[in-house]
This record gives C-alpha cells, sequence and structure tokens, in this order.
C-alpha cells in the first residue's frame, strides 16, 4: 500500500518548499488587504458568511470569504509538503519535523480567526493573527534553507561567532519592530470594518495613543537599520561570507524603503494603500532578516579534513570518537 505512494528527490521537495513560503508570506498581504478596506467582518460568523457556505455577493463579503477560502487552499498546500517530506527521499527526521509546523500553523490560524471574528475584531485577536503569520514564516524559511543541503550537517558554521550573534540580534529586533507596528495599526485609522464605531482601538494613551506608538516603532525601526548596518560591516570585515553580504545588503534597503514609505504615509494621515506597501515591505524584511540568519550559518568551528573548504564545509565532521579510532596509514608512521 505504502509502496503505492509516490515518492519525491530531494530536488523536488526544495521546490515545494518554495511554493510554501510564497504563498504563506501571500496570505499575509491578503489578511492585511481584508483590514484595510474594511472587510474583516464582511462575514460576520465563522466558518460559515451570514450562516451559508456560498455567501451573497457583496465587496466586503468577497474580499473577507475570498481570505478564507486563499487561507485553507494555502493550509492544504502546507499539508502536502509535509506528506512531501515523509515520502522525500532520503528521508530526513528534520524536515519532516519542521514541515509539520506549516500544517499545524494555518490550523491554528483558523481557529484564532473564527476568534477574532467572534470578538468583533478586537485588537488583540487581530494582532495575536498577524503575529501567528510571522511565526509560520519562520518555519517556512527555516524549511526551505534547511531543505538546500542533502544532509542536516551540511549546513555552513560560521567564521565569526560575533557577527552570526548581531545577524541574530537584528531579527530579535525585526520581530520587535513588526509588532510595535502591529500595537500602531492597532490603534490607527483602520479598524477593519466600515462601521469604525463597532470596532475597539487600542487608546490606553487616549488621543495621543497612535502618536507614541508610531514614535516607539520609529525608534525600534532605526535601532534596527543601525544594527543591520553593523552586521554588514562585521560580515565584510570578519568573514568572507559572499551569501550573508548579499543577505544584509537586501535587509539594509528594504529598511530604507520601509523607513521612507512609513514617513509618507504618516504625513498623508494613514491611506491604507500606503499601509498595505508597508506591511508588503514588512513581510519582505522579515524574511530577508531570517535568510540573514541562516546565511551567517551555525556558531561553532568545525572540524577541517581534506576535501572541505576553506571555511571546514562540504563534508560532515567526524565525531571525536570516531576521529580517534580511524586507523592511521604506516606511511604517516615513518
Amino acid at each position: 500500500m505504502l509502496e503505492r505512494l509516490p515518492t519525491f528527490t530531494a530536488r523536488q521537495f526544495r521546490k515545494l518548499t518554495w511554493v510554501a513560503l510564497f504563498f504563506l508570506g501571500s496570505v499575509v498581504l491578503t489578511g492585511a488587504a481584508v483590514r484595510l478596506t474594511g472587510s474583516g467582518l464582511g462575514c460576520p460568523d465563522w466558518p460559515q458568511c451570514h450562516g451559508q457556505a456560498v455567501p451573497p455577493l457583496g465587496f466586503n463579503t468577497f474580499v473577507e470569504y475570498g481570505n478564507r477560502i486563499f487561507s485553507a487552499g494555502i493550509g492544504f498546500i502546507s499539508l502536502f509538503v509535509w506528506f512531501a517530506a515523509w515520502r522525500r527521499r532520503p528521508y530526513r527526521r528534520d524536515l519532516f519535523l519542521v514541515s509539520g509546523l506549516l500544517p499545524l500553523g494555518c490550523l491554528a490560524q483558523g481557529i484564532l480567526g473564527g476568534f477574532t471574528v467572534k470578538h468583533h475584531l478586537a485588537p488583540g485577536f487581530v494582532m495575536a493573527h498577524f503575529s501567528l503569520s510571522m511565526l509560520i514564516l519562520i518555519a517556512a524559511v527555516w524549511l526551505v534553507w534547511r531543505a538546500r543541503y542533502d544532509h542536516d550537517d551540511e549546513r555552513p558554521r560560521s567564521e565569526d561567532r560575533w557577527t552570526v550573534w548581531l545577524v541574530r540580534l537584528c531579527a530579535v529586533l525585526g520581530g520587535a519592530v513588526i509588532f510595535a507596528g502591529s500595537l500602531a495599526t492597532a490603534a490607527g485609522p483602520h479598524p477593519g470594518d466600515n462601521d469604525g464605531e463597532l470596532v475597539h482601538r487600542l487608546d490606553f494613551k487616549g488621543a495621543e495613543t497612535l502618536v507614541w506608538l508610531v514614535h516607539r516603532h520609529g525608534v525600534l525601526a532605526t535601532t534596527l537599520g543601525l544594527a543591520v548596518i553593523a552586521a554588514w560591516f562585521m560580515a565584510r570585515r570578519r568573514t568572507t561570507n559572499a551569501q550573508l553580504v548579499e543577505a544584509l545588503t537586501l535587509c539594509g534597503v528594504l529598511m530604507a524603503a520601509q523607513g521612507l514609505v512609513g514617513s509618507v504615509q504618516y504625513a498623508l494621515k494613514l491611506p491604507a494603500d500606503f499601509v498595505w506597501v508597508h506591511v508588503t515591505l514588512a513581510t519582505i524584511t522579515w524574511v530577508a532578516l531570517l535568510w540573514a540568519v541562516g546565511s551567517a550559518g551555525r556558531v561553532g568551528v568545525p572540524l577541517r579534513r581534506p576535501g572541505d573548504d576553506e571555511h571546514g564545509n562540504g563534508r560532515t565532521p567526524l565525531a571525536g570518537a570516531e576521529a580517534i579510532a580511524k586507523p592511521v596509514p604506516p606511511a604517516a608512521l615513518r
């Protein structure tokens, strides 16, 4: 029975991981479109819409229900990637476990989306909905990165641990910037429904809440930009990792674009189209930061063996006991 199921080569599986990453990033943008078009309650119930499997026509209903169908489709894609990881040959347990996070995350998103609608787009639920998408992207990027190598032990180790830790700090700061941005959105003029009075907004500082949050968001974003620049210089001076330099260069360009878009949208009183572009760039920047973390490599210096490249990569290092036990050719004793 199992022999009849299809199998996947390492190359085929790598392509599937890229497909999953693309769609998991895309659903963030469609979700943002739901909010910014005021369609969050276009379907006031869940999982049906207006009590029907096929809802009545209407722009807000179409946008909200369309996003639900798109999300469900991505859930099936994630499930298929998990199946492909199981049927990948040669089988790798790490890929199977990491890919399992994708359908589990999509399932959690569906449940959380239902609670978000039930609680009339309460800011906490909307923020959790967005934050969970960012966490799922961590798993998706992690899976793509691991699938690039035929064996887990082939993933590169770092040349400089301080550069690695700074790049990882950039990713942590990136998460903080995104969270602060979601707080600002929760206090902004886009509640997600056409009738703004039905949706609570964050107002813990009264009328100054939005301005206060935007300023904190800006400070964190500036800190992240400076950290990315510092990591870029360290990567150039302390390593020969061209891939990391390229990843950090992309992060820097995206951060500059984000700063420009953020400044313009704030000056224009947060028009919906600019906010959507801001969310799009934030999602791409988040993926770029995660990619930089992978490019920085693992902390630790590998054991060098004949056939390894200049950084000790290319072959799995021997374990200590195995290395000691390996016979020494007689010629080497002369």
